[in-house]
């Protein structure tokens, strides 16, 4: 079996590699695909459509641009692991979760158990939570080899 598998959330450490080697390790047949990681990529995504003022009009325009490619590959993927670290607060990454709920498509929770109590929710719509890169491995492995 193949799978499409997106990784959302967290950019500031290397969990995306992580998962990728330890699936390529596996032998798993997985087409990984992520949003745009260059956080000042990211931030500019809108800049070529017209310079603001506002700095909200700027980060409007650049989350939109970016939500071309999120909500593309999301609707694309066949599975969805969504990671939420401790440095920052994503809330990109519990909107791609309700995205993921709203449609239907299963999504995995990545996230240390001291951040359980305010992500309930999203997890509670995940068809798995782990807490290391290694554990989304094992589950991807026991999807695709059973």
């Amino acid at each position: 079996m193949s799978f499409n598998v997106y990784l959302s959330g967290e950019i500031h450490t290397d969990w995306r590699e992580q998962i990728e080697r330890g699936a390529k390790e596996a032998g798993l047949d997985i087409h990984f695909t992520a949003p745009v990681t260059d956080h000042d990529a990211s931030d500019a995504a809108g800049d070529h459509l017209g310079p603001e003022e506002n700095t909200f009009w700027r980060d409007h325009k650049s989350s939109k641009v970016n939500a071309i490619r999120t909500k593309t590959l999301i609707e694309k993927s066949d599975l969805v692991v969504v990671r939420f670290g401790d440095k920052y607060k994503q809330w990109n990454a519990a909107f791609d979760a309700g995205f993921c709920a709203a449609l239907g498509k299963p999504y995995i929770t990545l996230h240390a158990e001291d951040i359980i109590h305010p992500l309930k929710e999203v997890d509670a719509g995940a068809l798995a939570w782990a807490t290391t890169p290694e554990q989304v491995v094992q589950t991807l492995r026991y999807v695709l080899k059973a």
